[in-house]
């Protein structure tokens, strides 16, 4: 009775390994494929009797050798589990993802387990391989990621133009602020306006006044280096920070974007719009006390300059 209980109990066991939505891998202390589960024959296409008794790294080249192999000795030596999250390894053995659900994954994401199977004699000479499937988890993660970081960027960006806006830019500029003050490092700011913006709405109106705006966005994100911060600071004025730069380097920044502007041609509606912006420069090589100073010189140089006549760049002194 108790021996057909014992069969009973191998026949359930066996169908519950077999069918369990998990990769159950049997490997001997040779690493060769002693169980091989439905999940192992439908992900990797392979039929228990192919896999039987060959070598799983080999049957997995991407596996790094080394590393399952500590793992596997570790697992034997001490007698304790192993665990392999996907965040840190993405997964062990590369299977495609079938999931309807997280489709657009290329691979399925896995945690794995190992554990040390004792034989009678109390000895460890096989170790069970689990690899749970956990790409909808992946998913979820890198979708909420995603949104997070487009939240982010949309809290720290102007809508119309891509730009900074004025709170993200400031904060930006206080810390290119702190890191002159520490490092001695040059930094400069470009303030600039469009001239005669108002005249632009009035005549072809705000979509066009909008385009205008956008267009100079773009210029600026043109000729602003990876390093530099470019925001809308207000209106029709915008502000760059140009770091590792002098007022001499950034005259030379404010004159190419000056020319850029000019010789651009905005068509709205059917209509040319042509405009020319004024632009003041100031750098940090005299002492200040704080970052609210360097943008109010940016910006008396960039009043001279509007004075001046317009369309030209002035370098605060």
């Amino acid at each position: 009775m108790n021996d057909s209980l014992d069969l009973n109990e191998f026949h359930w066991l066996l169908a519950i390994v077999q069918n369990i939505d998990v990769g159950v891998v049997v490997l001997d202390r040779n690493y060769c494929v002693q169980v091989w589960n439905t999940f192992m024959e439908n992900r990797s296409g392979l039929q228990p009797k192919d896999a039987q008794n060959q070598n799983f790294l080999s049957l997995f080249p991407e596996i790094d050798q080394q590393w399952f192999s500590r793992k596997v000795e570790s697992v034997a030596t001490l007698g304790t589990p192993a665990f392999t999250i996907w965040e840190l390894r993405p997964y062990l053995v590369r299977f495609k993802n079938y999931q309807p659900i997280t489709g657009q994954e290329e691979f399925m994401y896995q945690n794995t387990t190992l554990l040390p199977l004792r034989s009678t004699d109390g000895k460890i000479k096989h170790i069970c391989l689990v690899i749970y499937d956990v790409t909808d988890v992946a998913t979820n993660r890198h979708q909420l990621q995603a949104a997070n970081a487009q939240l982010q960027q949309l809290s720290r960006t102007d809508r119309l133009t891509g730009l900074y806006n004025r709170g993200h830019w400031e904060e930006s500029l206080k810390g290119a602020y702190a890191r002159h003050q520490r490092y001695g490092n040059a930094t400069s700011l470009v303030m600039l306006d469009i001239d005669h913006f108002k005249q632009i709405n009035d005549t072809y109106g705000h979509q066009a006044g909008d385009k205008v705006i956008e267009e100079i966005a773009r210029l600026i994100h043109e000729h602003v280096r990876e390093t530099d911060m470019a925001g809308r600071y207000g209106g029709e004025e915008f502000g760059v920070v140009l770091s590792d730069t002098d007022k001499t380097n950034g005259w030379v920044f404010a004159e190419r974007l000056r020319k850029a502007v000019e010789g651009l041609e905005v068509l709205h509606n059917g209509q040319s719009i042509r405009f020319t912006i004024s632009l003041g420069v100031a750098d940090l090589s005299q002492q200040s006390i704080n970052y609210a100073e360097l943008i109010a010189w940016a910006d008396h140089a960039l009043f001279a300059s509007k004075k001046a006549g317009r369309n030209r760049v002035t370098v605060y002194e």
